[in-house]
C-alpha cells in the first residue's frame, strides 16, 4: 500500500476495466498503523471537497451506462468479484487484522468469508432483477460511510445490493481503517469492473459529511453510532436523498431457567467478547433469570480466566487489540463510573494484559437500570449483567432501551423462545446463539438503532425507487426549525357568520339541523381540546362548514388513544382485520352517493367523477384487505441448520399527513395499507377539504374498527405534523404536502430516529393504482424481523 489515494474513472463512456489511481497535490496525509503494536503501516491521502467531486462525477457518468446493462452482465461482474475476493482472502484477512487489531481467526474464518457469500448471493439478485424487483428502478449514485469495527464486510453489505440494483458508489471508509477498502478497489479493478462503479475516497468525518451532502449523490448508506446518524439525518432532510442508517445497540442476552448453561457460555464468549466488543450487535446486557444467576456467572467467571488478549496475528489469541488507546480511555471511564456507583467489576489481573490498547474481559454485576453502562452503548469488552424473575419483567427489560438492534434467547423451551423473539423490539433475534449472519437474511434495527436492512431481498429496497417515481430535487430553502409551524391559527383564522347570511324570516320556514364536525380519537367523536373550529371552503371559495382546529393537545390524546388500541390491533388475527376492512368498504358503498354529492359540492368535480372516486376507495379498500394475510413474512434460505424466518411486523403509530388532491381517496389509500398490517395511525386529512374524510369515522362506527386505531385530527397539516413528528411515541410519519414541510419532518425525526415517509412537495396520481397503492405502501407500513431458530437433535453431527 505504497501509493496512497482512491480510485475512480477518468473515462466517461466507461468503455474499459482499467481504474486508476489519483493522487492529487498539496493535501494532508493520514497515518494507519497496527493498534496493537503501533508500526506504521501506511498513509494515505486526506480528501478535500475537489476530491469528492472528482468521485461522485465519474460514479455518475458510470451509472448512465452500468443502469442500463442487461441483468445478467451486471450479475457476472458481481460474481467475478466472489471468485477474485477468494483468491485473496488470506491476503485480506491478514491486512484486515492488521488495520483493524481484530483478531486473524475472526478475520479469516468469518468477516471475508461473509463478504465472498454476499457478492455471490447478491450476483443472483443482479440476475433475477427485472422478475423479483420489476416495480422498481436504481436510485443513481450511493454515498456509503462505513465504520471501523467491520471494514470489509460493512462495505461489502452497502456495495453488494447497491451494485446489484443497478447503481454506482463512492465509498468512504473509516478513519482509523481505509487499507482493506483500498486493496478491495484494487480487487475490483482486476475483476474487471468497469471504471467508476465502485470508488473510493478517503477522509476523516467531516469529508464524509460533505460526500453525503454532495448534489448528485442520490442514496446515502451509513453505518455508524447513533449521534452521526442523527447529524446525517439532519445534514440531509429535505434534500430527496435517500436514506438508510444501521447505527448503535445495546443488545439483549436473555437467559433461562430452561437453558442449557454451558452453551450459555460459550454463547456469551461470542456475543460480547468476539472483536473485542466492538460491534453494535454484541449482547452487552445479560438478562438471568434468577434463580440460576449465582451458578451462571460462576461459570462465566471461569470461563473469562481462560480467554487469552494478545496480538491479532496470534491464531490462539482470543480478543485482540482496541481500534485506538482513545477507545480503551472512553471504555475504562465507563467502568469506573459504574464501580463509584457500587457495581461489582470482575476483570482479568493486570498481569495478563500486553501494554497497547488491550482492555481484559469485563463483567459488572449489581447495577440498576438507570446506570450508563446499562443504557449507553460502550463498544467494548464489557458485559453488563441483571437478573428476572418472569417472562414479562425478562421481555420489559430487554425493551427499556432506546435501541433496538438485535437480541439472543437462550432456552429448550421453543414456544417460549418464539413468543418472546416476537415481543423483542430488535430487528434480528437468535435463539440458542449469538451474532449469526448471512447473504439471505437482513440484518438492521428499529428505534434510534436506525432503519433499513443490509442483506436478503428486504435489502434490496434501500437501493431503489419506484419505477414510477423520478428523483425529487426539492428547493424548500432555509427553514427556522425551532418556529417552523408553531403558531395555532395564524394560517386560517374562524370567522363566524360566512357560512349563512341572515334572510327575512318566513311563516314557513323550518331551519335545517346544524352539522356539527368533530374530530375522531378512541373511537369517539370529539371537539378540539382548545375549542377552536376553522372554515372549510368549497371550489369557489365559499364557506361550508366548520372543523375542529386540533393543536398540541389533539395530538397528545390521540396518540395515547392510538397506543392503547395498538397491543390488540397488533396481535389480531390476519383474517379478522382482513374482515374489518372489507366491512369498511361494504358501508362506504352504502352511502356511495351521498360521499359522492358531498366531494361534488366541495372540490367542484363532475357527479360521475365523483363516483368514481368513491368506487376507486371501495376498491382500494379491497385490495388492502387482501394484503391483510398475505405479506407477513418468508422463511430465509440461510447457512444456518435451521431454520430463519423473516416476520414483517407493524411499524407501530404511523402519523399521516394527507395533500389536499382527491381527499377521499388519498386518505383512503394512505391509511388502509398501514392498518392492514397491523399498525395503528393518527391522521390529518386534506387541510383544505377534510369533510370527505370526515364522513368515514360513521363509517368506521358501523364496521366494528375497535377504537384507537384510526384516530383522525383536522387542522393546519404542518402544525399538527409539526407535533407528530416530534412526539416521542409515534414510530413513523408519513407526510404529504410541501418542499419544506417535507424538509422539516426529515429533519425533526432525527431526535429519535423515527422512519419518515415525504413527498418534497411533488403530487401523485392518486387514481393511478401504481402511484395510490402497491408494494411501496407495504415497505412503509412494516419492518422486517428476522428470527434464527437452530435445530440437531437428530442430524447435528
Amino acid at each position: 500500500m505504497n501509493e496512497p489515494g482512491w480510485i475512480i474513472t477518468s473515462d466517461p463512456s466507461v468503455t474499459t476495466s482499467e481504474a486508476n489511481w489519483v493522487k492529487p497535490e498539496n493535501r494532508q496525509f493520514y497515518v494507519t498503523k497496527d493498534p496493537a503494536t503501533g508500526e506504521t503501516l501506511a498513509t494515505t491521502v486526506e480528501g478535500e471537497e475537489a476530491d469528492v467531486e472528482l468521485a461522485v462525477n465519474a460514479a455518475k457518468q458510470a451509472f448512465e451506462v452500468w443502469s442500463k446493462l442487461p441483468c445478467h452482465v451486471r450479475a457476472r461482474h458481481l460474481y467475478s468479484i466472489a471468485r477474485n475476493v477468494q483468491k485473496h482472502q488470506g491476503l485480506l484477512s491478514v491486512l484486515e487484522s492488521l488495520d483493524n487489531g481484530k483478531p486473524i481467526r475472526v478475520s479469516r474464518e468469518c468477516d471475508v468469508p461473509q463478504v465472498v457469500r454476499h457478492f455471490y448471493h447478491h450476483a443472483g439478485w443482479a440476475q433475477l432483477m427485472n422478475v423479483e424487483m420489476k416495480n422498481w428502478k436504481p436510485l443513481g449514485v450511493v454515498a456509503a460511510i462505513v465504520p471501523w469495527n467491520f471494514p470489509l464486510m460493512s462495505l461489502t453489505w452497502k456495495i453488494c445490493p447497491a451494485l446489484a440494483m443497478g447503481n454506482t458508489v463512492v465509498l468512504k471508509p473509516a478513519t482509523y481503517t481505509r487499507l482493506t477498502a483500498l486493496l478491495f478497489a484494487e480487487i475490483c479493478s482486476e475483476a474487471g469492473l468497469p471504471s467508476g462503479v465502485f470508488n473510493v475516497v478517503t477522509g476523516d468525518t467531516a469529508f464524509g459529511t460533505k460526500l453525503a451532502m454532495h448534489r448528485d449523490v442520490d442514496m446515502v448508506a451509513f453505518t455508524g453510532c447513533t449521534e452521526v446518524g442523527r447529524h446525517i439525518r439532519r445534514a440531509t432532510a429535505g434534500t430527496g436523498k435517500k436514506l438508510s442508517l444501521e447505527l448503535s445497540g445495546k443488545s439483549p442476552f436473555i437467559v433461562f431457567d430452561t437453558a442449557d448453561q454451558d452453551s450459555v457460555v460459550e454463547g456469551l464468549v461470542d456475543a460480547i467478547w468476539c472483536n473485542q466488543g466492538q460491534m453494535s450487535s454484541a449482547g452487552s446486557r445479560l438478562l438471568m433469570q434468577e434463580s440460576i444467576a449465582p451458578e451462571l456467572a460462576a461459570r462465566l467467571m471461569q470461563r473469562m480466566q481462560c480467554l487469552r488478549v494478545g496480538n491479532s496475528m496470534d491464531k490462539s489469541t482470543d480478543m485482540g487489540a482496541l481500534v485506538d488507546e482513545s477507545q480503551k480511555k472512553m471504555i475504562a471511564e465507563y467502568v469506573e463510573e459504574a464501580r463509584s456507583e457500587g457495581a461489582e467489576v470482575f476483570q482479568l489481573s493486570d498481569g495478563n494484559q500486553e501494554k497497547g490498547p488491550f482492555y481484559p474481559p469485563t463483567l459488572i454485576t449489581n447495577v440498576n437500570t438507570v446506570s450508563r453502562v446499562v443504557r449507553e452503548e460502550i463498544f467494548g469488552p464489557v458485559l453488563v449483567a441483571m437478573t428476572f424473575r418472569t417472562t414479562k419483567e425478562a421481555i420489559a427489560l430487554a425493551n427499556n432501551s432506546p435501541y433496538g438492534l438485535a437480541g439472543s434467547i437462550w432456552t429448550e423451551n421453543l414456544p417460549l423462545a418464539l413468543e418472546v423473539a416476537m415481543s423483542l423490539k430488535a430487528g434480528a433475534v437468535w435463539v440458542n446463539g449469538h451474532n449469526m449472519f448471512d447473504a439471505a437474511a437482513g440484518f438492521g434495527g428499529c428505534k434510534e438503532s436506525g432503519f433499513g436492512r443490509s442483506g436478503g431481498k428486504e435489502g434490496l429496497y434501500e437501493f431503489v425507487r419506484s419505477a414510477w417515481e423520478e428523483r425529487p430535487n426539492p428547493m424548500p430553502g432555509e427553514i427556522e426549525y425551532k418556529t417552523f409551524a408553531a403558531v395555532h391559527g395564524a394560517d386560517t383564522p374562524p370567522i363566524p357568520g360566512q357560512i349563512m347570511q341572515p334572510k327575512l324570516l318566513q311563516i314557513d320556514d323550518v331551519p335545517s339541523v346544524d352539522r356539527t364536525y368533530k374530530v375522531y380519537y378512541g373511537g369517539a367523536q370529539k371537539r378540539s381540546s382548545g375549542m377552536y373550529s376553522r372554515p372549510i371552503f368549497d371550489h369557489e371559495g365559499k364557506a361550508v362548514g366548520y372543523v375542529g382546529d386540533c393543536t398540541r393537545k389533539d395530538v397528545r390524546n390521540a396518540v395515547e388513544a392510538a397506543r392503547a388500541a395498538a397491543p390488540g390491533w397488533g396481535k389480531r388475527a390476519a383474517h379478522n382485520r382482513a374482515q374489518i376492512i372489507y366491512y369498511v368498504a361494504e358501508n362506504l358503498e352504502l352511502r356511495r352517493e351521498e360521499v359522492a354529492r358531498g366531494l361534488c359540492t366541495l372540490t367542484g368535480v363532475g357527479t360521475e367523477e365523483a363516483v368514481g372516486e368513491v368506487n376507486a376507495c371501495i376498491e382500494r379498500l379491497f385490495y388492502w384487505a387482501a394484503y391483510c394475510d398475505k405479506y407477513g413474512g418468508t422463511v430465509q434460505e440461510t447457512q444456518l441448520y435451521g431454520a430463519t424466518i423473516m416476520v414483517r411486523e407493524p411499524v407501530g403509530l404511523i402519523a399521516i399527513a394527507c395533500p389536499d388532491e382527491n381527499p377521499l381517496l388519498n386518505f383512503v389509500s394512505l391509511f388502509a395499507p398501514a392498518i392492514v398490517r397491523g399498525n395503528v395511525v393518527v391522521i390529518v386529512p386534506s387541510e383544505r377539504y377534510p369533510l370527505p374524510a370526515l364522513e368515514l369515522y360513521q363509517v368506521f362506527e358501523t364496521s366494528d374498527l375497535p377504537a384507537g386505531v384510526v384516530n383522525i385530527l383536522t387542522g393546519s397539516r404542518d402544525h399538527l405534523s409539526k407535533f407528530l413528528v416530534e412526539h416521542q411515541d409515534v414510530q413513523a410519519m408519513w407526510y404529504f404536502g410541501s418542499a419544506k414541510g417535507s424538509k422539516f419532518v426529515e429533519w425533526s425525526s432525527a431526535e429519535n430516529l423515527k422512519r419518515t415517509w415525504v413527498n418534497y412537495g411533488v403530487r401523485r396520481a392518486w387514481r393511478n393504482s401504481q402511484q395510490g397503492s402497491g408494494e411501496e405502501f407495504l415497505y412503509h407500513a412494516t419492518q422486517c424481523k428476522n428470527i434464527w431458530i437452530p435445530m440437531g437433535e437428530i442430524f447435528a453431527n
